[in-house]
C-alpha cells in the first residue's frame, strides 16, 4: 500500500477529463498554422492544446495535492532541470497532457492524456485517458489496473499470456537508436510475428495491459510517455526493464526501455533481437 488511494486517483481523472473537455478536443480538427510548432524536427511537435492542457491540468493538481511537483512534458521543454525532481519529491506528478502529438495535430483520433504520480522516484499511480472514446486506464501500486468507461463499467485488466518469439506481436520503435544498435534491431525483426507502431506509448500500454500485444519496444524512456504505461502494465501482471534487465523507474532516462508480458518473455526479446 502507498496512502495513495482511490480518492486521489479520482482527482487526478477529473483534471485530465477537465482539460480534454475545455482544451483538447475543442481544438481536434481545428488547428490553425500557427497552431502547431516544431520542437527537435518535424517528427516532434507541439500544438497549443498540448500547452493549455499541460497548464490547466498543472493548476488542478497543485490545487488538489498543496506542495507537490509537477514535471510536464512542455514545461520540461523550458526547464531541462525539471524530471531531476522525480528522484527525491514526496509527492511528483509526470503530465503528458497529449501523448500522441503528431496524431492529433494530423486529425488522426489516437492520442491519450497520461499522468503518473511518482513518490521518491517509485510510481504509485497512473491513468491514460483516451478522450475520444472517454474511457480511461487506472492503476494503484500494489491494487491492480483497472479500465473504466464513462458509463461507469470497470474492467480489469491482464496481459495476454505468454507465446513463443515466433508468436509475439507489438510496438517495435528503432528511429533514436544509435545507428549501429538500430541495423542489429532491425536485422532481427523477422524474429518476430509482427510489429507496429502507433505513435502513441498511451494506446500502446494500454494495449498491452488488457492483453492485446506481447511486447513494446521503445529507446527513449522520457517519463511522461512511460511512467504512467510502465505502472499499468506492471499492476496488470506484465514486466518491464531497461535494456539491461535494470528496474525502470521515471528518474532515469536512458537506457532504453522493453516491455513484455511476462520476465522470461523479456529475456527471450532481448537476447534474441537487440545486440
Amino acid at each position: 500500500m502507498t496512502g495513495f488511494d482511490r480518492a486521489a486517483l479520482a482527482r487526478i481523472e477529473e483534471a485530465m477529463r477537465d482539460a480534454a473537455r475545455t482544451e483538447i478536443l475543442p481544438r481536434f480538427r481545428h488547428l490553425g498554422a500557427g497552431d502547431i510548432h516544431e520542437k527537435n524536427g518535424p517528427l516532434d511537435v507541439v500544438t497549443v492544446a498540448d500547452q493549455a492542457a499541460e497548464r490547466r491540468i498543472t493548476a488542478a493538481l497543485t490545487a488538489a495535492f498543496p506542495g507537490c511537483v509537477v514535471v510536464g512534458e512542455e514545461a520540461t521543454a523550458a526547464n531541462p532541470d525539471l524530471p531531476k525532481a522525480l528522484a527525491t519529491a514526496d509527492l511528483a506528478f509526470v503530465v503528458d497532457p497529449i501523448d500522441g502529438t503528431a496524431n492529433f495535430a494530423d486529425g488522426m483520433p489516437l492520442f491519450a492524456v497520461m499522468v503518473a504520480a511518482v513518490r521518491r522516484g517509485e510510481t504509485i499511480a497512473s491513468a491514460i485517458l483516451d478522450p475520444i472514446s472517454d474511457d480511461i486506464s487506472l492503476a494503484l501500486r500494489g491494487e491492480g489496473a483497472w479500465s473504466a468507461t464513462p458509463g461507469g463499467r470497470t474492467t480489469d485488466l491482464h496481459v495476454a499470456a505468454p507465446v513463443p518469439l515466433s508468436q509475439m506481436t507489438g510496438k517495435f520503435s528503432w528511429r533514436y537508436m544509435p545507428p549501429a544498435m538500430g541495423a542489429v534491431a532491425c536485422r532481427n525483426i523477422p524474429k518476430i510475428r509482427a510489429t507496429w507502431d502507433w505513435r502513441c506509448a498511451g494506446h500502446e500500454y494500454r494495449l498491452l495491459a488488457a492483453g492485446g500485444c506481447h511486447y513494446l519496444l521503445y529507446y527513449r524512456a522520457l517519463p511522461w510517455d512511460h511512467a504512467p504505461g510502465v505502472l499499468l502494465l506492471q499492476e496488470s501482471g506484465g514486466f518491464a526493464a531497461t535494456y539491461d534487465g535494470t528496474p525502470y523507474s521515471p528518474a532515469h532516462l536512458g537506457g532504453g526501455l522493453l516491455c513484455t508480458t511476462d520476465r522470461e518473455s523479456f529475456h527471450a526479446f532481448r537476447e534474441a533481437v537487440l545486440p
